[in-house]
């Protein structure tokens, strides 16, 4: 089998658009929106048409997503993964610069059960027969995006291991990923890590703040923060189970603005704390402590607060953007309804100004 020759994320800084909401702006606002934010990556977590077809042209590369709800059909049945790629892909390429399938989210190690674990593989690899037999497999990469729960140590970061029970399930999935050329897709979430354990862990080293950060023995390597540690425990885990040259992406990172009140630590401030400094980050096109040659890429979480996703109060409180596409919180963006620039406001004045001077004038002129 040839290596995949699609790249899914040719930038460092990606959004996910994510769309369980009733007050978002449509999708061909949201395209102004990330032109003006100078966004060139994204994910979304369906095939929705009405997204892809206002994405065409628009140069934006655009992860799209094959529910959960669809691996076991697809799984038991290549035609099914074809039908699907003629319906939901095919008619938006080239124009909509579709560049990757992310075939489930977070199934292993998660809740849904046994029998989605034992579907992923057949699926991702009925996904990827089909986009060879569509002639898409040079153009369009597939993943599978992890949460930490695949993880059954993390820390320090030289410990990371996967659990063994997901093992019969994730070898295989990594074994066919290694031959054709995808990375490995975690969703990093430092602030998941800190409300879990306020007590114990500095809220410094999950916000890129100065703090005294961690020491790894085995390594002899310094953590100054908690994203790259995190990123670190992922390599560690693929190296354990033979796959050294594996790259990781960051497919979800971020950071509340609003929780629980036992949601220590998700405030405004320490959302764009968060984002501001992980934006810096990754324009700086830096590696980890472990691979520091190997830039980190990430998708930020996210584009919108989504109103109604369920859970906790901080699920719908993780968006750069306000619904009318104004910032949420300033880290650099300009958003869609921003209020005006310094420089706009000060022409504004000096027209106002002047047109007050030229009326004042006229009133002093002999009639």
């Amino acid at each position: 089998m040839v290596s995949l020759k699609a790249n899914a994320f040719t930038g460092t800084y990606g959004v996910n658009y994510g769309r369980i909401a009733d007050n978002l702006p449509p999708p061909e606002s949201v395209v102004t929106l990330l032109k003006a934010a100078r966004i060139k990556n994204t994910r979304i977590y369906d095939a929705d048409h009405s997204v892809l077809t206002a994405f065409a042209n628009s140069g934006i590369e655009i992860i799209v997503g094959l529910g959960n709800e669809f691996l076991k059909d697809i799984a038991a049945n290549g035609e099914r993964a074809v039908d699907w790629i003629k319906e939901n892909i095919e008619p938006f390429v080239p124009k909509t610069r579709i560049v990757g399938i992310a075939v489930g989210n977070e199934i292993l190690g998660s809740t849904g059960g046994q029998d989605l674990w034992e579907a992923l593989v057949p699926a991702v690899k009925n996904m990827y027969l089909a986009l060879e037999r569509l002639q898409l497999a040079n153009s369009i990469q597939l993943s599978s995006p992890h949460s930490e729960a695949v993880f059954a140590t993390s820390f320090p970061p030289s410990a990371g291991a996967f659990r063994e029970e997901i093992m019969p399930y994730m070898r295989p999935l990594l074994q066919f990923f290694s031959q054709v050329g995808s990375p490995f897709y975690i969703n990093a979430y430092p602030f998941l890590a800190y409300i879990s354990d306020p007590t114990h862990i500095d809220v410094n080293y999950a916000l890129f703040k100065k703090n005294p950060g961690i020491f790894d023995t085995k390594t002899k390597l310094h953590y100054d923060n908690m994203f790259m540690a995190q990123i670190d425990a992922a390599y560690a885990a693929l190296e354990k189970v033979g796959y050294t040259k594996m790259e990781v992406i960051v497919s979800e990172t971020g950071w509340a603005s609003k929780g629980d009140p036992n949601e220590v630590g998700a405030t405004l401030k320490n959302a764009r704390t968060y984002n501001y400094n992980l934006k810096k980050l990754l324009y700086k096109k830096k590696g980890t402590p472990y691979k520091p040659h190997t830039p980190i890429k990430a998708y930020i979480f996210a584009l919108f607060n989504e109103n109604l996703k369920p859970g906790p109060t901080s699920e719908r409180n993780f968006g750069l953007f306000k619904p009318d596409g104004s910032v949420a919180y300033h880290i650099g963006f300009t958003g869609i309804n921003s209020a005006p620039s310094l420089k706009v406001r000060f022409l504004i004045f000096v027209i106002v100004y002047s047109l007050r001077l030229i009326r004042a004038y006229s009133l002093l002129l002999p009639v």
